[in-house]
């Protein structure tokens, strides 16, 4: 990945990152990944999509996802959501639920989370790629020192932004950087809305009308959560 091909908005807080030895170890297995005819998704072209489409200076909302579903035609690069057409997957059928019970919001027909994006809630896998059908398979790989610099790199903002933080791992994540626990940001914890763990308090944690009210106490106005 070279310093040219990320957005323009991150492209200050982020290249420094692709200059470390954990990126260039990545940019070598993905090419020998590919090269061994392994199909990897989501495609090139669509794996710095939520970046791409919520440009640092416009962040409001950070949801942190594990990694890119490993299904065919599943994964666009924005984590939870896939394209319209796409069979919901579990996790995010849950998300709708939730929506529904805090917001009053009817569940939509389609998974496709763009219209999210586009208002300011960045959509973050912990790992950007993986292996078909081999959930998990590039973790580790480095792609966790590049996502932690772009949460970092909302978090050094002095803007009140709200992090979402579903399940152990994306906690974690999140509490290895400073930033977050000083400052004007807030952050919401809850287990994971995977069908595994949603019942354990996902459900009932009105982390959607939290993060409005705080946004909109703040001056940076509310995310219409509908899809």
């Amino acid at each position: 990945m070279a310093a040219t091909s990320l957005p323009e908005s991150w492209r200050e807080s982020l290249a420094p990152i692709l200059e470390t030895p954990a990126l260039r170890r990545l940019g070598g297995f993905l090419s020998a990944e590919e090269k061994a005819g392994k199909t990897i998704f989501p495609p090139r072209g669509e794996r710095l999509s939520a970046l791409e489409l919520t440009p640092l200076d416009a962040v409001k909302v950070v949801i942190l996802g594990q990694d890119p579903y490993h299904g065919p035609g599943q994964a666009h690069g924005l984590a939870f959501s896939v394209r319209p057409g796409v069979k919901v997957p579990p996790s995010l059928v849950n998300i709708h639920k939730e929506l529904e019970t805090d917001l009053g919001l009817p569940r939509p027909s389609h998974g496709n989370l763009e219209a999210w994006a586009r208002q300011g809630v960045l959509l973050l896998n912990n790992a950007l790629t993986v292996e078909a059908g081999n959930a998990g398979s590039h973790q580790q790989r480095g792609w966790e020192e590049f996502t932690d610099a772009a949460v970092a790199a909302v978090a050094r903002r002095d803007v009140p932004s709200v992090f979402m933080l579903w399940g152990s791992h994306a906690q974690k994540k999140a509490a290895r950087i400073p930033e977050l626990s000083q400052g004007c940001h807030l952050v919401l914890k809850a287990p994971h809305p995977s069908p595994l763990s949603a019942h354990s308090g996902w459900f009932g944690s009105r982390h959607f009308s939290q993060a409005n009210a705080f946004l909109e106490a703040h001056g940076r106005g509310a995310i219409d959560w509908r899809a």
